[in-house]
């Protein structure tokens, strides 16, 4: 196990998201799926309790915690994508499958899970500052997927 493992915690459907993950991101995988060695609060002995898998290189555990705690926006994936291909695909996976859109390159999987569906063309403007990071900031503000080519726009002015 690694040092730092993002731990996610889900009401009772872990192992799928993780599947789901896996079959979406590159260099994602599900490495381990362990079962409750006896009964707890939300399920019973033999249920999946907790799914060790990597989204995009980052290692994360899936714990089937019950329905206690919900999911915000105060955490999220964020991906980096590399054009409007790229975006379209993790994007439409995401919302396509039972997920819902937001603002700003921001939508949510079925599991109530926030991901950013970032292109690096809006990242790397924001870096620049000034007028130019201006320009593709309020160009985002407007959209709910990122369209690439009316950041690379509002970046030339």
């Amino acid at each position: 196990m690694a040092k730092n493992t993002i731990c996610v915690w889900f009401d009772k459907d872990a192992e799928a998201a993780a599947h789901f993950y896996a079959g979406t991101f590159p260099d994602s995988e599900v490495s381990a799926v362990h079962r409750a060695p006896s009964d707890y609060p939300s399920g019973k002995a033999g249920d999946v309790l907790t799914v060790e898998f990597t989204v995009a290189g980052v290692p994360c555990i899936g714990l089937n915690g019950g329905p206690v705690f919900k999911h915000s926006e105060a955490f999220s994936f964020q991906i980096a994508t590399d054009d409007q291909q790229e975006t379209d695909r993790y994007w439409n996976a995401i919302v396509g499958n039972g997920g819902q859109e937001s603002a700003c390159g921001w939508c949510k999987d079925k599991w109530g899970i926030s991901w950013q569906i970032t292109p690096r063309v809006l990242t790397e403007a924001l870096a620049i500052g000034g007028d130019e990071a201006k320009r593709a900031f309020d160009a985002m503000l407007k959209m709910t997927k990122i369209d690439v080519a009316a950041i690379k726009a509002a970046r030339r002015g």
